[in-house]
């Protein structure tokens, strides 16, 4: 589960989803981990090992001809940089051409100083695909706090930091060797002057240094990047673990997949600054710790970029909270949960719905309820092979129970049409809650969840008339129109995010993130970054979207997940504690018994968290 997961063919979810009478476990959340199909990262792992291979052995060479010619050494280190930003001007032009800059909407909680961001992102190199992906996670996050503009690195003029609170650049393509520079000098030159927050993922700080001096860099920061390297003896090593305030992160990444953690090499002695060790890092396989996330002057740099293979416990969580620090320090520290009822339908039993409301209503608990309006099991795989089509308008007790559950402290959730779709297994029967509604999937030979892209019709007009046809649905029985909104199984075309965000005033949810919405060239329906979040956000999407970060209750494995559990949910709910001003949002099916939700809520309380309605953000 991620924060945020790349997804590109295949998706692996998180928050299973298990049904009544049996029913199949679905899944809605997103990728636990990325299956990759467009985007190779056993690859680019490689290519970034060998860069950074490469750079070690030049620069051990140019070590060494320095104990005889120093000058020459920092001679021809000018000369390699100044002759590689020569080289790829006009490249750099030609791509400018290709894209465009995108000013994200304004967030819906910006501080009191209106902070706005500047993300800028790499398009380089066989992998450049990768730099928008996780460009729009950035953007999102930082749409938590106020405007965004994200653009590629190559589009930066001089001066431009001066317009924005923060600047923060994603390194994800590596500058060296058969990849030429493609950072403007303004760039290195504005970092290493602006007295604004700088916060720098992963590749390209030892270009930095090059660019403005080595000397001038570490006089400045305390450490110094040209020595620092992703290699540690022959490997990137093993990091499975971040330390970040006090609270010990996960990191686990395939193997053959790590392009590994930056080691900043550190300096000590008189002239050097303070670096601050923000968070730790661990390698399991020799021992070794170092800054995972350093700070010195103005700038922040984190040794990777925290975006693939992630779950609700990750090492994303140093990132979610240090972008507090950058544009909005001033936060003080509140820790909110969220519940809701997951997957009711007109074949709901009304006797659970009831059962929990009265739990929740004797706790002051407000939660959403998350209602499919229609239910549909068009080849009866639960109805002895008799098709069956049961709206809410059809079973009055049910409706009865909805408002029951509504007076006290529910909030009614419009959670898809009929959460299934047409009458073929997409991917396990075509059942309303089992099924995909507005996403193709089928499971591989390996049980593995495939994603296969949108439904054949998919447009703005078809994910309108589904969205008509639910709050239609919703009318006939009695009930208040919906105006928060869950896509089925988190799993819809970009097009058809648009459609909910202007049918509902949020959503609350993970969401999957397309190539193309900011450059506006898209890689094909699959490429795209799956994401969940740890407060509230103004998406790339123009949405706002209520956070679920730490999954749900299934007692079952499936699909090659393991079951999950109420202790499970409370450890993630603690790795949250790390964010300052942050959610644990999770959700829960009533069909389950009333004990498990007790112990996960008494869990999460125990913890400091208040619970709030989703009506409240």
């Amino acid at each position: 589960m991620v924060l945020v997961a790349l997804v590109s063919g295949t998706l692996l979810a998180t928050g299973a989803q298990a049904g009544p009478r049996g029913h199949r476990p679905g899944h809605e959340a997103v990728a636990k981990k990325s299956g990759l199909g467009r985007i190779d990262l056993k690859g680019w792992a490689q290519a970034q090992f060998t860069s950074d291979r490469e750079r070690l052995s030049s620069d051990r060479a140019r070590h060494n001809k320095s104990r005889h010619t120093s000058s020459v050494a920092h001679l021809t280190t000018s000369a390699v940089y100044r002759t590689g930003t020569a080289t790829t001007a006009a490249a750099v032009t030609r791509q400018a051409s290709l894209t465009r800059q995108v000013s994200l909407p304004r967030a819906v909680a910006a501080a009191a100083a209106d902070p706005s961001a500047l993300v800028l992102y790499d398009t380089a190199g066989p992998y450049g695909q990768l730099g928008e992906l996780y460009a729009m996670g950035v953007a999102n996050l930082a749409g938590h706090f106020g405007s965004v503009t994200a653009k590629p690195v190559q589009q930066y003029t001089a001066g431009m930091v001066d317009s924005y609170s923060a600047v923060i650049y994603i390194g994800s393509t590596y500058y060296c060797c058969d990849i030429p520079d493609a950072i403007p000098a303004a760039f290195y030159q504005d970092v290493s002057t602006t007295t604004k927050p700088v916060i720098w993922m992963g590749d390209n700080i030892w270009n930095m240094a090059n660019a403005v001096g080595v000397t001038q860099f570490t006089q400045k920061y305390g450490w110094d990047p040209t020595s620092s390297y992703y290699v540690d003896g022959s490997s990137v090593g093993t990091v499975t673990q971040v330390t970040y305030k006090n609270q010990v992160l996960t990191r686990k990444i395939p193997a053959g997949q790590d392009g590994g953690v930056l080691r900043p090499n550190v300096l000590t002695g008189p002239g050097y600054p303070a670096v601050t060790r923000l968070a730790e890092g661990l390698d399991t396989s020799n021992g070794h710790t170092f800054g995972w996330a350093i700070r010195s002057s103005n700038l922040t740099y984190l040794g990777e970029i925290p975006f693939a293979y992630v779950s609700e416990s990750d090492r994303i969580i140093v990132l979610e909270d240090l972008l507090f620090d950058a544009l909005a320090p001033a936060t003080v520290d509140r820790h909110r949960a969220l519940l809701r009822l997951e997957d009711i339908s007109p074949d709901s039993d009304p006797t659970e719905l009831r059962t929990m409301a009265d739990y929740l209503y004797s706790q002051k608990i407000p939660y959403g309820i998350n209602v499919i309006p229609v239910y549909k099991d068009p080849n009866g795989t639960y109805n002895n092979g008799v098709a069956q089509t049961i709206t809410l308008a059809q079973r009055p007790k049910v409706v009865s129970a909805l408002k029951y559950m509504l007076a006290r402290g529910a909030v009614l959730m419009d959670h898809g049409y009929t959460h299934q779709y047409s009458n073929v297994a997409n991917p396990y029967n075509g059942v309303t809650g089992d099924d995909f509604e507005f996403y193709r999937a089928h499971v591989d030979a390996s049980n593995n969840v495939v994603y296969d892209g949108p439904v054949a019709e998919d447009s703005t007009l078809w994910a309108q008339s589904r969205v008509s046809s639910a709050l239609a649905a919703f009318t006939a029985a009695g009930l208040p129109k919906p105006t928060l909104w869950t896509t089925p199984h988190y799993a819809a075309s970009a097009a058809d995010y648009k459609v909910f965000g202007s049918n509902f005033s949020a959503r609350l949810e993970r969401s999957l993130y397309f190539s193309g919405t900011l450059s506006g060239t898209s890689a094909g329906p699959n490429s795209f970054i799956g994401q969940f979040f740890p407060y509230v956000v103004k998406d790339v999407y123009g949405t706002k979207v209520l956070p679920e970060n730490i999954g749900n209750y299934e007692p079952e494995a499936y699909n090659n997940h393991p079951a999950r559990l109420p202790a499970d949910l409370i450890a993630s709910a603690k790795a949250n504690l790390a964010v300052r001003d942050g959610f644990a949002s999770f959700f829960y099916h009533p069909y389950y018994p009333t004990q498990p939700l007790k112990d996960t809520i008494d869990g999460i309380k125990a913890l400091g968290y208040s619970f709030v309605s989703p009506s409240s953000l």
